[in-house]
Order: C-alpha cells, then sequence, then structure tokens
C-alpha cells in the first residue's frame, strides 16, 4: 500500500454542509434549503450570468492565466498596481499559496481558533507549526497573537469578519496591531465577509497596506458576489509578495467562466447593494425572534449567525435536517452549543423562525 506522508496522516479532510440533493435523496424530501454555508440567497448578478452565457462559445481555450480583465478592473476600482493582485480558485487556494511559498519546515504560523479550518491546514500540509489562541469574547484576540511573536513566527492569518463567530475588531486594534508585528512576520488579513460589514469602525485594510508591507489582504467573490460554485477569489498585498506567490500559483488556476462572471459582478453594485440590505433585514429579524424565545447569540457582522441552542446543537441540527432546513451545527468548530446558520430571504428566515420555534417547544 503507498504511504501518506507523515504531515498528511495527521491532516483531517474539510467537511463542507450537505448539499441540497444529498438530503433529498437521503430522506425522501422534495423541498430543502440551504442556510449551511454562507452563500448569496440572492444567487449572483444578472450581469454575471448574461457574462456566462456570452463566453460558452470556446471552452476548448485555456484562460488568461493572468486574469487581466479581473485584474485591470480590480486595479481601477481599488487603486492598487496591477502587480499587486493575486488570483486564486476561490481566496482559500491563496491560502495554500501562501504557505507553500514562504513557510519553511518548523517555521511558526499564529491564528486563533474557532476559525477558517483553512489556516490549519494549509500550515500542517507544509510541515508548519500551527499555534492556535482562543478567541476573545468570541474576537480574534490580537494582543495575544501580537504576545506570541518569536523570531521563528512566519505567518498569522487572521478572519475579519471571524467565521463562525461573525465577529470583527476595529480599525484603532487593527493599526495598533500592526505595529507591533515585525516586518519578517506575513499577516494575512482575510476578509471574505468584509462587504456585509456595517460597523464603522471596521478597518479599511487596504489603506493600511502602503505602511505595512509585510501584509496581505484576502477577498472573496464567493459570499455577497453569488459566485461560490465558480472558486474566485484574489490578494492585494507589495509587488514582491505577489511574486512569490506567483511562483506556486498554477498557470490556468482560475476558470473563463469564473473571471467572466467575477468581472461583471464588479460592475453591478445594484445586486451588491440588495445583498447587503436583504442581509441587514434578515439579521434584524432574526435578532427580534432569537431574542421572544430567549436564545442568546453572537450579534454578526458577516452573513451568518451563531446561535447558542442551550443543548447539543447535533440534536437540533438533525431535527432541522429532516424538516429540509440544512444548518451548521458547532461541534465543527468547538462550539457544541451553537448553531450556525446563514442568513437567507424572507421565506427561508421565517421557515426556520417557525420550525425551531417548534422544535424548541416540544423539548
Amino acid at each position: 500500500m503507498i504511504s501518506y506522508r507523515k504531515v498528511v496522516e495527521s491532516m483531517k479532510p474539510y467537511v463542507p454542509g450537505k448539499p441540497i440533493d444529498e438530503v433529498k435523496r437521503e430522506l425522501g424530501l422534495t423541498d430543502v434549503i440551504k442556510l449551511a454555508s454562507n452563500e448569496n440567497p440572492l444567487g449572483c448578478s444578472k450581469k454575471a450570468t448574461e457574462a456566462m452565457i456570452a463566453n460558452l462559445e470556446h471552452p476548448s481555450l485555456y484562460p488568461d492565466g493572468n486574469c487581466t480583465k479581473l485584474r485591470m478592473a480590480l486595479s481601477d476600482q481599488l487603486g492598487f498596481q496591477p502587480d499587486q493582485f493575486i488570483f486564486g480558485a476561490g481566496s482559500d487556494e491563496i491560502l495554500g499559496m501562501i504557505t507553500e511559498a514562504f513557510l519553511e519546515q518548523n517555521e511558526e504560523v499564529l491564528t486563533c481558533s474557532p476559525s477558517f479550518p483553512r489556516y490549519a491546514s494549509a500550515t500542517q500540509l507544509m510541515g508548519g507549526k500551527l499555534i492556535e489562541l482562543p478567541l476573545k469574547n468570541h474576537v480574534f484576540d490580537l494582543d495575544g497573537l501580537a504576545a506570541h511573536v518569536t523570531e521563528k513566527t512566519k505567518i498569522i492569518f487572521i478572519a475579519n469578519p471571524n467565521n463562525p463567530t461573525g465577529t470583527i475588531y476595529t480599525a484603532e486594534e487593527q493599526r495598533a496591531f500592526l505595529e507591533k508585528i515585525p516586518p519578517h512576520v506575513m499577516v494575512v488579513l482575510d476578509e471574505a465577509y468584509c462587504e456585509y460589514v456595517d460597523d464603522p469602525n471596521y478597518p479599511n485594510s487596504l489603506s493600511m497596506l502602503k505602511d505595512f508591507p509585510n501584509c496581505i489582504v484576502l477577498r472573496t467573490f464567493s459570499k455577497i458576489y453569488g459566485l461560490a460554485s465558480l472558486r474566485v477569489g484574489y490578494g492585494v498585498a507589495s509587488p514582491s509578495i505577489i511574486n512569490g506567490l506567483n511562483r506556486v500559483r498554477g498557470p490556468f488556476n482560475v476558470n473563463t467562466l469564473a473571471q467572466e462572471a467575477a468581472y461583471a459582478s464588479l460592475l453591478d453594485d445594484a445586486f451588491v447593494q440588495a445583498s447587503f440590505d436583504l442581509n441587514q433585514k434578515a439579521k434584524l429579524d432574526l435578532y427580534k425572534a432569537l431574542d421572544e424565545m430567549g436564545l442568546s447569540y453572537i450579534p454578526t457582522q458577516g452573513n451568518f449567525i451563531m446561535i447558542d441552542t442551550q443543548r447539543p446543537s447535533q440534536i437540533l441540527f438533525e431535527q432541522l435536517l429532516h424538516k429540509g432546513i440544512i444548518t451548521r451545527p458547532g461541534f465543527y468548530f468547538g462550539m457544541d452549543t451553537y448553531l450556525r446558520v446563514t442568513l437567507g430571504t424572507k421565506a427561508q428566515m421565517e421557515l426556520f423562525i417557525s420550525t425551531l420555534k417548534d422544535l424548541l417547544e416540544r423539548k
């Protein structure tokens, strides 16, 4: 039998939220909604769909390996030079590029937990030493991370907003943190959910890149732009960091339809605003319903919310699943009584709230 690498033996496969079709087959259901994977309930922009249809003619041709059209559009929109962008099949691919390009075996990587599991797997695969600190009041502990930096520290992974808690830290806190970090340490600012934030104290991380060239900001088209199935994300950093990432990037890692859909999505501000507005309404309505049910929750700056069910959430997850509602049980994150729920359409949230209330009343 062919053996795994030793580091691979200790790794666990990522477990995504259950697909709708799988739940229908397993449980014999016809109507199923998915509130598990923080997807956009409005789908994607019509402009993105039109762009994909318009580019179906030449699937035999390789995509533009440099993502030139998308690169130039983001350069104009964000005010950075074209050589300051890296593109990946989702921002999670870029996380892997970062450890492949910069992390030597046994160098240290800092992060907090619970957070996005890709930080751990990308580190482990390259033989790095992962140091996970607990969140502080459900927020990334920036002071704790800064205090744990040593000469062996190479990378710090930070999610803001954090997944699964939906929490943020402020611009003032981020700048104070970055000022403590030595230049040999790369700080990865993962902002997959930044477009959903309504807190005015949220950092403008892109504006800090000039002062802190050891940082990279990651964004994605999977969330508010609704292109999760196409897999496209990007990073913004100094040309030297981007140069290193391009040395390990696959030559045609973002497909043509993804590039065209992402480009078209950037031009549809109305869709982004509609997605934001829907999320805000769903969030406030759910807060009210949970308050009425006497359930505590973590106030969120993302498109999902962590609800403390006050019981093992795996049981409630299974009960909701049999009612055709897919959620995410908190045991995946070490938060056994919590349930993570994506904020959906009005109809989806009304169904979730009424079903949850009914299940809790049964006890």
